[in-house]
C-alpha cells in the first residue's frame, strides 16, 4: 500500500483582536490551598488555576477535613483549620500528576500524628522522591517508597522532627519548600542552602500568611512552632501560558 502525499497551504491570516485573561500560575495555586488550609481563619484565593494537578491538591486537602468551597471557577474560599487541625484521611491520597503537591504534602504531612500515604498516576509513580524524602529524614521523618524510592509515599505519623541546616546538592524549589512546611512543625530552626537561587514562591506566601522567616536569594530560614493567619490571595497570572497568545499577537498584521 502506498503512502499519499499530502500538502499543506497556509495563508496570511487576519489581525488578532480582544482581550484575554491568563490563567493562574499552577505553582502559586499550590501553595495558596496548602498554606490557607493551614491558617488560623478565612482565606480567599482569586485567580486559581482550574487544572487537574491543582484540583488533586484542593480535594487532598478536602479529605484531610479542611472546608473548601468553590463559589465561582477560578475562586475558593479555604476554612483553614490552624497548623494542628487536619484530620486523617480515609485512604490514600491521590496527587494526580502534581510532583508538586506530592513532595510539598510529603514535608507538610511528615510531622501529623497521623499516617498518610500518596499516590499518583502513572507518571508520577516513576518519578524520583529521596531528595525530599531524604532531607526529611534527617529531621527525623519516616517515609517510605519503593525500593527504587519512587512512590507511592508512606508517612508514618507521630514522629518528633528536629530543624536542620541543610544544602541542597541540587537547586529545587520544591525540595526547598517541603523542608520549609516541615520546618513549620520541627523544634528548633530549620535552614536550606540552594547552590543556585530557586523560585521563592514559598518564602513569600509564608511571610504573607505572618511567619516569620528569613529569605534571601539562595536561601531561606525559619523556626518552628509558628502559626498562620489567614490572608487573602490574588494569584498571579502564568507567565508561560502567556506565551501561547503573544507568539500570535506578534506574527499577525496590524489592523487597519
Amino acid at each position: 500500500m502506498s503512502q499519499q502525499s499530502q500538502h499543506w497551504v497556509a495563508s496570511a491570516g487576519q489581525a488578532l483582536h480582544g482581550t484575554l485573561e491568563i490563567p493562574g500560575d499552577k505553582s502559586v495555586s499550590h501553595r495558596s490551598v496548602m498554606l490557607a488550609a493551614l491558617a488560623d481563619g478565612v482565606s480567599t484565593v482569586d485567580g486559581f488555576l482550574e487544572g487537574e494537578d491543582t484540583r488533586a491538591t484542593a480535594a487532598i486537602f478536602a479529605r484531610l477535613g479542611v472546608c473548601i468551597e468553590t463559589p465561582s471557577p477560578s475562586r475558593r474560599i479555604v476554612h483553614g483549620v490552624g497548623v494542628d487541625g487536619l484530620k486523617p484521611a480515609d485512604g490514600p491520597l491521590d496527587c494526580g500528576n502534581a510532583g508538586t503537591g506530592m513532595r510539598l504534602l510529603a514535608g507538610l504531612l511528615a510531622a501529623q500524628p497521623f499516617e498518610s500515604v500518596l499516590v499518583g498516576d502513572e507518571s508520577l509513580s516513576k518519578r524520583p522522591m529521596r531528595r525530599v524524602t531524604g532531607p526529611l529524614a534527617q529531621m527525623g521523618a519516616k517515609i517510605d517508597t519503593r525500593e527504587d524510592g519512587t512512590p507511592p509515599l508512606r508517612i508514618h505519623g507521630g514522629q518528633a522532627l528536629s530543624g536542620i541546616d541543610y544544602t541542597l546538592p541540587v537547586a529545587s524549589a520544591q525540595v526547598k519548600s517541603a523542608l520549609l512546611l516541615a520546618g513549620l512543625y520541627a523544634q528548633g530552626e530549620t535552614s536550606v542552602t540552594e547552590p543556585h537561587p530557586t523560585r521563592d514562591y514559598t518564602e513569600r506566601m509564608l511571610s504573607a500568611f505572618g511567619v516569620e522567616i528569613e529569605f534571601s536569594p539562595g536561601h531561606a530560614r525559619l523556626r518552628g512552632g509558628q502559626r498562620l493567619r489567614a490572608t487573602d490571595i490574588a494569584v498571579p497570572a502564568d507567565f508561560s501560558s502567556a506565551a501561547f497568545l503573544w507568539s500570535p499577537a506578534a506574527l499577525s498584521p496590524a489592523p487597519n
